[in-house]
């Protein structure tokens, strides 16, 4: 492992630390607060009939659940990641019923039995977690690279990453394989990047 790649991966789990830190200092009312606002943004950028990929956030994130469920009132074709350890993969599976939803691989609500697989290109947009964000379109994700291999087989898919404001990096260490998004939701509203410049 080169010195300037070890640095790299060091400068960005100090990042990855402090945003954590901030994240974990809102309160859960303000988490609810803003998380509501970032669900209205989110369904300003996205169109009917496309196929959405979400995900099912953990507690410390920005709650997706009322997105999972609006995209499922409106009729939306929406898609879930299942979490492949083995190889760092993502499995898709459509979803039709937030019940589906039980505490999988590294406590993430997945599918698990309610399984409907996702034919390839299928997703129009996917939604993303992340740590941390610069307006760039940088996103620093939690290390594993499920999303980062995801994204690299299905470069032409919208890349929607939601985080709050306070997750805010003035520029982010990125890597060569690190996939910029096309838009950022915060409870602010949206960053459009200069990807879509």
């Amino acid at each position: 492992m080169s010195q300037e790649y070890s640095s790299l991966r060091e400068e960005k789990n100090k990042i990855r630390d402090i945003m954590r830190n901030r994240r974990d200092s809102l309160t859960t009312e303000e988490k609810k607060t803003k998380g509501e606002a970032i669900c209205r943004h989110f369904f300003a950028l996205i169109k009917p009939g496309q196929t959405v990929m979400g995900f099912s956030s953990k507690d410390i994130e920005v709650n997706t659940t009322p997105i999972l469920q609006r995209l499922l009132d409106e009729g939306y074709d929406l898609v879930v990641p299942i979490i492949v350890k083995e190889d760092y993969s993502l499995r898709l599976s459509y979803l039709r019923d937030l019940s589906h939803l039980v505490p999988s691989t590294f406590n993430v609500p997945e599918p698990i039995g309610n399984e409907i697989p996702v034919p390839e290109g299928a997703v129009d947009v996917v939604m993303l977690p992340m740590l941390g964000f610069d307006r760039r379109g940088g996103r620093l994700g939690y290390g594993s690279g499920y999303y980062d291999r995801f994204l690299e087989k299905n470069p032409d898919v919208i890349k929607i990453a939601l985080a709050f404001a306070c997750q805010e990096a003035d520029e982010l260490p990125l890597e060569d394989n690190d996939v910029m998004m096309d838009y950022i939701v915060t409870e602010d509203g949206v960053i459009k990047t200069e990807k879509q410049e």
